[in-house]
C-alpha cells in the first residue's frame, strides 16, 4: 500500500513538473509575440517615461489649479504631516518637482494644500492606467495603403496556391498510382532538387523573364508554381499511397478513367494532406519577400505586404509601435488561417509519414 501510495506521488510530481517545464516553454516562445502585441498599442510617449510598464498605459493624473498633476506611489513616512512610523503606500500627485524633496497634494484631500514629502521624485513609482493605443493600427491603415497591399498579396498567394494544387497533386498521382520504366528514380531526382540551393537559380530565373519581358508583372511569380514543387509533391505522394487501391479498381470497374478516379475517390479522401499544403504555402506566399523584391520591382503598385512593410519600417524606425502594429496587422490572416485548419493540418502531417 505504502509503495503504491510513493508511486502515485511520484507520478503526480512527474505531471507537475513536465506540466510547468511546457508551461515555461510555451511562454519563452510565446513571449517575442506578446512584445510585438504589447508595443503595437503603446504610444510614443510612453516609450519615453521612465520606469513605464511593459503593457500599453498612460500615466494616471488629476486636475490641480488648472495643470495636470501625475499621480505617486509615495511612502506615508516621508511626508509632513504625516505619522512617521505609518510605511504605507497612499497615491499623491506631484506638483512641484525635486531631486530630494519634492511638493504634493492629496487628491482626496485637496483642501489641506501642498505638503514637502522627502524623496526624488524620479526614484518614486507612478501610477498608470491601461490605455490600448488603437489610432497605431489606422495611421499604419493609412499610412501604408493597407487594403491595397492585402489585395496583392490575396492574389500572389491564391493564384499561386491554386498552380501549386494542381500541379502538385497530378505530378504526385502519377507517382503513387501508375507503374512507369524509371518510376522510382524520377522520384529520387525530384526529391534531390529539395537540396538545391535556391540562390543557384536565381539569375537565370531573373535573365529569362528579363529577356521574355515579363518583369514588372505577376508571371513571374505565379507560373514557376504551376511547374510542381518536389516538397508538395512528397507530402501528396505519401498520402496518395496510403489509399487503399481497391477504391481506384472499383472506380475503374464502374467506368471511371484515371483523371475521373482522381477528382472523384483520391481527393476527396485527401482534405487533411490538401489543408496541410495549403497552410504551407499561404504562409510561404504572404511571408514571400525576395521574388516580389526583385520581379516587382519597376511597379510598386504590385508589391505585397511583405515588401511594402519593409518600406514602412525605413520610414518609422524611430516609432516602433507602429513597427510592430505593421507587422502584427501583416501576421493576422495566416495567423487565422491556420487556427481554423489547425485539427486537418496536424492530421495531414501525421498522416504523410506513414505507408501503407
Amino acid at each position: 500500500m505504502n509503495s503504491h501510495k510513493a508511486f502515485q506521488f511520484r507520478r503526480a510530481l512527474s505531471v507537475i513538473f513536465t506540466t510547468s517545464f511546457t508551461i515555461f516553454l510555451l511562454a519563452l516562445f510565446l513571449s517575442p509575440f506578446a512584445f510585438m502585441v504589447s508595443t503595437s498599442l503603446k504610444t510614443q510617449a510612453q516609450r519615453t517615461i521612465l520606469g513605464g510598464p511593459l503593457w500599453p498605459a498612460v500615466p494616471v493624473t488629476i486636475q490641480y489649479n488648472g495643470k495636470a498633476a501625475d499621480m505617486y506611489k509615495v511612502p506615508v513616512n516621508t511626508c509632513e504631516g504625516y505619522n512617521p512610523n505609518d510605511k504605507s503606500i497612499v497615491a499623491l500627485a506631484l506638483v512641484k518637482k525635486g531631486t530630494k524633496q519634492s511638493e504634493f497634494v492629496n487628491p482626496k484631500d485637496l483642501a489641506k494644500g501642498e505638503f514637502t514629502c522627502v524623496l526624488s521624485w524620479r526614484a518614486t513609482p507612478r501610477y498608470f492606467a491601461f490605455s490600448p493605443a488603437w489610432s497605431n493600427f489606422i495611421t499604419v491603415w493609412n499610412g501604408i495603403n493597407y487594403p491595397r497591399l492585402l489585395w496583392n498579396t490575396t492574389f500572389y498567394a491564391v493564384s499561386t496556391w491554386i498552380g501549386t494544387l494542381i500541379s502538385c497533386t497530378l505530378v504526385a498521382y502519377g507517382f503513387a498510382r501508375f507503374r512507369f520504366p524509371g518510376r522510382d528514380l524520377l522520384f529520387m531526382l525530384l526529391i534531390s532538387t529539395i537540396f538545391l540551393p535556391a540562390a543557384v537559380t536565381v539569375i537565370p530565373l531573373y535573365t529569362f523573364f528579363v529577356k521574355i519581358h515579363l518583369v514588372g508583372t505577376w508571371l513571374p511569380l505565379i507560373l514557376p508554381h504551376y511547374f510542381a514543387n518536389a516538397y508538395n509533391v512528397f507530402l501528396l505522394r505519401q498520402y496518395f499511397m496510403t489509399l487503399p487501391r481497391e477504391l481506384d479498381e472499383a472506380a475503374t470497374v464502374d467506368g471511371a478513367g484515371p483523371l475521373r478516379v482522381l477528382w472523384s475517390v483520391i481527393l476527396p479522401q485527401s482534405k487533411p494532406v490538401i489543408l496541410a499544403i495549403t497552410v504551407f504555402h499561404i504562409v510561404f506566399a504572404w511571408n514571400d519577400f525576395f521574388g516580389p523584391l526583385i520581379y516587382l520591382k519597376p511597379n510598386t503598385q504590385l508589391y505585397p505586404i511583405s515588401v511594402a512593410l519593409q518600406y514602412f519600417v525605413g520610414l518609422y524606425a524611430q516609432q516602433p509601435e507602429l513597427v510592430q502594429a505593421g507587422a502584427l496587422m501583416a501576421l493576422a490572416l495566416p495567423m487565422i488561417l491556420f487556427v481554423i485548419a489547425q485539427r486537418y493540418f496536424i492530421q495531414g502531417i501525421v498522416i504523410t509519414g506513414v505507408e501503407k
